[in-house]
């Protein structure tokens, strides 16, 4: 829920004891509000309404009784009440965070991070300030780091559907876009399987946001009229070296995300497949955070150059004239 009215520093009262009582607590606290609670019908003193503004009903139908119907009769001669809905239905947003900064999410990604119950965040996601961003939400940290992996796949699904189940508005923070070399296609469907409300919000990718935050663009008139994105996460191929080779050759530009730790095997792939060891080739870490840096460099001595450097993850690798205009 969304709280869509000025309430800071107003005193509120939350009326009920279950789990829509204690969602709406959150939300009124993280907007500002003075919160007091009463779980039963007698919490309903003089004392308990002295100075409050506005009564907030969270009363869940198992919490509905005639003692309540009188309270509340009583309340509504003297205050304003607002009936919030029940417990919503169970439902799965799968949210791109973009390359990280939080001033880089969409509007449909601050919303629905505003509205729900649960985040479960990768590592590469904008979470430095995500309390801010989603009040009274319970934040689990499912993000994966070389060595350390806090849950596999399959338990991240089984976690956001348990939770979908149980009613709760569950986001699936992820960086970059959830579907450019993400499992969000994978957690779509696993959630529309389950019969569970499930929908996509996209984020801008790293893999065009990155290198223009280091001032070099994917495409340019006359120069580069396509690009190539390609994961390192994996060694590649020698028939994908002759792909991407050719595709540089034709004035292409190829971008690799996840790439840091199979750069030399990807360089010296491409000289093998005849690109030409001058092609320029950045790397740029960290993009758009305080942190961020840039290697600008050749094919032919890339390597050594990033050894130089220390590049490590999260790095976004650019080949092609482009390197130049950025330069």
């Amino acid at each position: 829920m969304l709280i869509e009215t000025q309430v800071d520093g107003l005193p509120v009262l939350v009326l009920g004891a279950g789990e829509q009582a204690a969602r709406l607590e959150r939300r009124y606290a993280a907007a500002g509000a003075l919160v007091r609670t009463a779980s039963m019908p007698d919490g309903v003193t003089p004392a308990a309404l002295d100075g409050v503004a506005l009564v907030v009903v969270g009363l869940e139908e198992a919490e509905l009784s005639s003692d309540w119907g009188q309270a509340l009769g009583v309340i509504a001669r003297t205050h304003l009440i607002s009936r919030e809905p029940g417990p919503p239905a169970g439902q799965v947003t799968l949210v791109g965070g973009g390359p990280g900064a939080d001033d880089l999410l969409t509007l449909a990604a601050v919303r629905a991070l505003a509205a729900a119950d649960v985040i479960l965040y990768d590592r590469l996601a904008p979470t430095d300030h995500l309390t801010d961003l989603a009040p009274g939400a319970e934040l689990i940290d499912v993000g994966k780091r070389p060595g350390h992996h806090p849950l596999g796949q399959a338990e991240i699904e089984e976690l956001m559907l348990a939770r979908a189940a149980a009613g709760q508005r569950v986001v699936r923070l992820k960086g970059g876009d959830p579907f450019v070399f993400g499992r969000g296609a994978e957690e779509l469907a696993a959630a529309r399987a389950a019969g569970v409300a499930a929908r996509l919000v996209p984020g801008i990718s790293a893999a065009i946001a990155v290198p223009a935050a280091a001032g070099i663009p994917v495409t340019y008139r006359d120069l580069s009229h396509h690009f190539t994105v390609i994961s390192g996460h994996h060694p590649l191929s020698d028939d994908e070296h002759t792909h991407l080779t050719r595709a540089l050759t034709l004035g292409g530009t190829v971008v690799v995300l996840m790439g840091v730790g199979t750069l030399p095997h990807l360089l010296a792939g491409l000289l093998r497949a005849g690109l030409g060891p001058e092609t320029p080739v950045a790397a740029i870490e960290r993009g758009y955070t305080p942190d961020q840096a840039s290697t600008v460099s050749s094919v032919g001595d890339a390597v050594a150059q990033a050894t130089l450097a220390g590049i490590s993850s999260p790095a976004v690798i650019v080949l092609g004239n482009v390197v130049r205009i950025g330069g």
